[in-house]
């Protein structure tokens, strides 16, 4: 990488790699006089964000059977500037016109009044439409006027803002002092947009012209949200950039994104799709297509604690809900009900769903009800699939079009609980979503329940990639006192599968208690736990910052144990502490 990378010969690579690589159209718009309307744009004002000529004539070409007439009154409703609007109400407004299309009415040929949408972007023939990458484009606002480094317009359609710097510069700065800045100034530019780049080259980061900057998010793996990456080369190498343009930019890609990866949070705050949403919730589409093959075993999501597990619950349904056909229904299954209240209100929160298309059974026989009035979305807990055990569990549905994700799978269901939920939902379609890896020996592939029924992982996204991506801060570990030493070297598979499910049968139990009960003694001996709390109290007091520390037991009942040992080792502590 050489020592300084300008801003102006990031944006000619940038564009260069879009035109030669991905078939973008470029132009550069500049002119020295600010007035000159010669800056190929073909505006009738620099006032205006929109590419008039470009978006009639692809409009035209889309829709071909509504009248010319129509589509122009279709146009008059995108581009009207919603003034009176807030800046997210406006973009929301504007984006579900984009997406969803335009509803216009008019008189047929035979006097019938016809009911149509107009669509501005063909989101499923990438060729039908028009990429154009434009650089440094004036845009006049109401004091002062601005101009954005690079505009990604689709149609006409002004869809992605792209500011940079030069690499001796933080990236922040172009959140900071330009981003910020634009919005303030130039607002109708974001009336359009759908995300947001800013890079200098060493960083690149993505995010919605509503988030702070700290929720803009690298994207460092294009095609593979597993692959390991060394942030630190791709910096040294002055690739960021590079890496986010092949990983979004294509035009089946980036149609994919704008029309699947976007919400709305309460109306208030935009959400974008993270890299490793984006291709994992992609994965899983790509398994649901094959469902028949698999047999309702649609695999296991694994994305690590804090990656926004539930949005890409919320991302999944949407992709299905929008672009397959048929009457499909979501079960979410949960174990938690605070947890099932979480997902829920995400739900509604982003208006994935309303609360009449949504169902919250209280028992089986209201479960069997809302299935089969074909509800959108039906949440519930693992544990309102109970059942007297000398009885058969009841069949709820016979549908093949019901899509079951099962949370924090390998916890409580594959018990008699999951064994009903199988019988109740026969021919559903079964996805495990997880935050934490399922227990294997080694590098082995994981086997036992889990797998048995869900099949194989569809995505990985773990700890340690979370922490490249700098979404995780890094997590050391300390070794202290006191040492076990199990010599025991046949730790096997099988006790990885036993510890993978919390209810566990009798035989289960029983081989449990009887080949591992010494090592699991060994480490809930009262004297270790004593030296373990100890050294607790010891440590916080002296470790020079504040912080809160987690305590994680092998059962609840060492648990218990361990609170009471800390707060008696807590009290003596703080007797020494103040001197008494």
């Amino acid at each position: 990488m050489p020592n300084f990378i300008s801003e102006d010969q990031i944006e000619k690579a940038a564009v260069k790699l879009l035109n030669e690589e991905y078939g973008y159209r470029k132009v550069n718009c500049y002119t020295a006089d600010l007035e000159n309307l010669n800056d190929k744009s073909n505006r009738s004002s620099k006032q205006e964000v929109i590419f008039p000529k470009i978006l009639k004539k692809q409009t035209v070409q889309i829709n071909p059977t509504i009248p010319e007439n129509v589509i122009d009154q279709a146009i008059d409703n995108l581009t009207a500037r919603r003034t009176t609007m807030s800046p997210i109400l406006a973009n929301k407004e504007v984006y579900s016109l984009i997406r969803d299309g335009i509803p216009v009415q008019f008189e047929g040929t035979n006097g019938k009044t016809e009911h149509e949408t107009v669509k501005v972007i063909d989101f499923n023939n990438p060729k039908s439409n028009d990429f154009l990458a434009v650089t440094q484009l004036w845009i006049k606002g109401e004091r002062y006027p601005r101009r954005p480094d690079i505009i990604i317009y689709i149609n006409g359609i002004p869809l992605v803002f792209i500011e940079l710097k030069n690499s001796n510069v933080k990236v922040q700065n172009a959140y900071d002092d330009n981003l910020t800045n634009y919005k303030h100034y130039i607002p109708l530019l974001f009336n359009f947009n759908a995300f947001c780049v800013l890079s200098n080259a060493l960083e690149t980061r993505v995010g919605s012209f509503t988030s702070g900057y700290e929720h803009f998010f690298r994207w460092l793996r294009p095609n593979d949200e597993a692959e390991k990456v060394d942030r630190s080369s791709i910096s040294e190498e002055g690739t960021s950039l590079e890496r986010l343009l092949h990983g979004i930019f294509p035009k089946d890609r980036l149609l994919d994104y704008i029309e699947n990866f976007i919400l709305y949070y309460k109306d208030s705050t935009k959400i974008v799709a993270q890299n490793h949403q984006f291709l994992g919730v992609n994965k899983a589409i790509e398994s649901f297509k094959q469902r028949k093959e698999k047999k309702g075993k649609l695999g296991v999501f694994w994305h690590t604690q804090g990656s926004g597990k539930s949005f890409s619950m919320i991302f999944l349904a949407r992709k299905v809900f929008h672009n397959f056909t048929g009457n499909y229904t979501f079960a979410i299954i949960t174990d938690r009900d605070d947890l099932d209240g979480q997902i829920y209100r995400n739900f509604l929160d982003t208006n994935t769903v309303t609360k009449s298309e949504a169902a919250r059974p209280k028992n089986s026989a209201q479960m069997r009800d809302f299935f089969s009035r074909n509800k959108r979305l039906v949440f519930t807990l693992i544990q309102k699939f109970r059942y007297d055990k000398e009885k058969e569990y009841p069949e709820l549905s016979t549908r093949d079009d019901i899509i079951v994700i099962v949370d924090e799978a390998h916890r409580t269901q594959y018990s008699s609980l999951a064994e009903n939920m199988r019988k109740g939902l026969p021919n559903a379609q079964y996805f495990a979503f997880t935050g934490t890896p399922i227990l294997g020996k080694g590098d082995q592939l994981y086997q036992g329940k889990t797998h048995d029924w869900f099949g194989g992982y569809i995505s990985q996204y773990n700890f340690v990639q979370s922490i490249d991506d700098g979404a995780t801060v890094p997590l050391f570990y300390q070794k202290r006192v006191p040492e076990v030493l199990i010599q025991n070297v046949n730790l096997s598979a099988e006790f990885y599968e036993i510890l993978e499910d919390e209810n566990l049968d009798e035989k289960a139990m029983e081989k449990l208690e009887k080949e591992y009960s010494s090592e699991i003694q060994v480490i809930k001996r009262d004297d270790r736990l004593d030296t373990i709390a100890e050294d607790m109290v010891k440590h916080f007091p002296s470790r020079g910052y504040l912080g809160k520390g987690m305590v994680i037991s092998v059962d609840k009942f060492t648990s218990v144990k361990m609170y009471d040992k800390v707060l008696h080792y807590w009290k003596e502590e703080l007797k020494n502490l103040v001197g008494e």
